[in-house]
Order: structure tokens, then sequence, then C-alpha cells
């Protein structure tokens, strides 16, 4: 399984681990044993305290470079190094910060402190001898290498995810990163699109699609419930806007008013917490949801174990991989006909997608999946077959190894 070629490189993280991107956990082990060294560093210390962390997670932030937890003394001490070591990288990679700020002040203080960051990751890269930095998302963090790669002699590449990334092109500075990176991953179709229309023709060669994935054997089909009373609905991800969860519960009030007995859960949290459960108490389903929290990577399983239908309203989204999780343990999704997801579900075929904002559309999907026991199970059982064929974590895994040892060779 390994090649025979030893890659090294470092991963940049903006908050290593972190509930809602337990995927790049996943990566970087696999990654491992597909013979690639990784080390990692995170900008911001876990979501969580350790103490909280599952037992994989414990393990990765005993051995992650946290860049914050450095403090102003690991700064002071990173950037005496480099300017005495080093004066024309210094200067070359604030003179770089100061361009990126352009005239707005507030800007410039910004990518001053990512040129600080920048500095105490360069000492960090020289110890560990890396020479490559990954960086997952095209956001600060990848600003931060963005002004690393420009003062040190060293590469950067990308996994662009989106939509995020797409809304804010001149903040993010993504055409800088397209311009300045080795290469850039896209985790789908659709993310590699935008990076096209974003970027002159010469720069599309740089682009890989690269697509997420989750382990089958962990997400193993849950028992199917053909008469479930109540009918259970399941919703995993942060409590923001961008998830439309104001729009299930919509949906929900909607099949509560047909006379049919269901409950929604709500697993993970954010800022959206309160607005939601103020809409549950003025749209009387009370009784009828359950805000689960945020929860770990190993309670997930019971949560998709007693679901009959994975509802994500999602109004902006990548490739999310619990619509993954979901189809691995054969629950039926249902989702928006947005970017990325028509990629991973087909309509009709592997799930249901419906128009974003339309609860009543949602409404009725799930109306229909509660009526056909037999739609249900089909849907379930093709969702598992589609991310078996095609999101596997272990074969897109190997596939982004692949990626970094044709595109790095003997540079890592």
């Amino acid at each position: 399984m390994a090649d025979s070629s030893k890659i090294r490189i470092g991963y940049l993280v903006s908050r290593y681990p972190a509930v809602s991107h337990t995927f790049i956990l996943r990566e970087v082990l696999t990654l491992r044993r597909h013979g690639i060294e990784i080390e990692v560093a995170s900008i911001n210390h876990p979501d969580r305290d350790r103490s909280a962390l599952t037992l994989e997670e414990q393990s990765e932030a005993a051995r992650s470079f946290y860049v914050k937890d450095a403090g102003a003394a690991g700064a002071g001490i990173s950037l005496a190094w480099l300017l005495f070591r080093h004066p024309f990288r210094y200067f070359q990679g604030l003179w770089s910060a100061v361009r990126l700020g352009g005239t707005d002040v507030s800007r410039i203080i910004r990518c001053f402190f990512y040129f600080v960051e920048a500095a105490m990751l360069t000492r960090w890269m020289r110890k560990m001898g890396l020479r490559h930095l990954h960086v997952h998302f095209a956001t600060p963090a990848a600003t931060v290498a963005l002004i690393l790669a420009r003062m040190a002699p060293v590469g950067f590449s990308l996994t662009v995810h989106g939509p995020d990334e797409f809304y804010d092109v001149p903040g993010y500075y993504l055409a800088e990163k397209i311009a300045s990176a080795q290469f850039v991953c896209a985790i789908g179709l659709y993310a590699r699109s935008q990076l096209m229309k974003l970027s002159p023709f010469e720069h599309w060669e740089k682009f890989e699609v690269s697509p997420l994935g989750i382990d089958p054997e962990q997400f193993a089909p849950r028992p199917f419930r053909h008469s479930p009373e109540p009918f259970e609905i399941l919703c995993v991800g942060r409590l923001v806007p961008a998830k439309g969860q104001h729009i299930l519960l919509l949906a929900a009030s909607i099949v509560a008013a047909a006379g049919r007995n269901v409950l929604l859960r709500f697993v993970g949290d954010g800022p959206d917490r309160q607005s939601l459960e103020g809409q549950a108490r003025a749209l009387g389903l009370e009784s009828m949801v359950r805000f689960e929290g945020a929860v770990n990577q190993d309670r997930i399983q019971a949560f998709y174990q007693t679901a009959d239908v994975f509802a994500l309203a999602s109004f902006a989204e990548g490739i999310p991989v619990v619509l993954m999780e979901a189809m691995a343990m054969e629950v039926p999704c249902v989702t928006t006909w947005i970017t990325g997801i028509p990629e991973l579900i087909r309509n009709g075929v592997d799930g249901l997608l419906v128009a974003p904002s339309d609860a009543q559309g949602f409404a009725q999907a799930v109306l229909r999946l509660m009526e056909d026991a037999e739609l249900r199970e089909t849907l379930g059982k093709a969702g598992r077959r589609r991310v078996e064929q095609h999101y596997h974590l272990d074969n897109n895994v190997a596939r982004l190894a692949v990626i970094f040892r044709r595109r790095l060779g003997e540079a890592a």
C-alpha cells in the first residue's frame, strides 16, 4: 500500500481536532497508513477541553503543534530567530503581509498577525524538517501559509471545500493563493468549477479533484424500521444560518399538521440554537424536537441508528460528510439541490433533493418517505452503494496520496 518514496509534509488546520471537521483527522490518519508522513500544526487549540476529546483525538492533540499556545514569548522568539538568522526572509514576509493588507489599516494589522504566525510555523517546519505545507480550506490559515511560502523555501498546497471561500474572494485572497500554490485540491467538480471561474486558464493544471470519504465499515447499516413510531428525522451539523435548520422546523410543523407523529433531532450546536428553540416553541413543536448538542464522533452512530430519515436543509455546502455517514448507514437522505450535493446524491436514486428554502418541498419529501417504507429501504441501500463506490475513505485517501507523490516527488 505504501509507496517506496518517502513524502513528508506538514498539515495546517485552523482548529484541530474539531467536532465539525473530523474528516481532517480521518484523512491524516489514513494518509499515514498509506505511507505519507504527516505532521500537523493548528492555529487554534482543539474545540473542546482535552479531557473531552476521544482517545484518538487526544493522541493527535498530544503530537500536534499549536501556534497560539506558544503565546507572546513563542512569537517573539520566532520573530527574533527569523530576523537575525534570515533577515531578507523576515522583511520579505513582512512586506508580503503589508501588501495583502492594502490600504485598510484593520486588514494590515490582521495580516501582520498572520505574518507572526507564519514566522512561528517557519521555525516549526525547519525543526521538523518539512518542506511542504498543505492547508484545509482557503480561509485565514491558508493566508498564513501564503505569507510563509513567500518568505521561506517551502511550498504549499490547498484543499478547497467551498462555498465559503467563493463568497469573499478578495477577503480570502483566493486568487493570490491559487497563483502561489503548487497545486489545489477541490473536493468535487463544483468546487473545481469555481476555482476555474476565478483563475486564468494557465492555472487550471494546478487543480486536482480529491473527494472526501468515510469508512463504510465504521458506519455500518442500521436496522431498518418498517413502521416507526414516532418517525424520527435527524439533522447533524452546526446550528448556523447556512445550514437552514429553521426550514426543517417549518417542514416538521407541516408534517405534524398532517397528523403524523414525528421526532426531529438536531445534533450539533452553534449561534442559531436559541432562535431555533424559540421557533420550536412558537410552532408548538416542543414535544417533537430534541436539541442534543454537539457530540463526539464516537457517539454519533447512536443517532444514525435510530433515524428513519436524515434531513439537511442547507443553503450553502461543499459535499457534506454527514450525508455520507447517513448514507453509509442506509438512512435515506432528504437534502437541497445545491452546489456539490448532486455529485453525491442523485435525486430519486440515492436520496431525495429539494430546492433550498422550500419548507413545503421538504415536508412533502418526508411525508412521501413516511408513506413508502419500500422507497425508504431502496434509497437507503442505494445510498450506501454510492458511498462504497465513490466516497470510500481508504480509496479516496489513496487517491490523495497519489496526488501528493505525483506533485511533490522528491520535493517533500
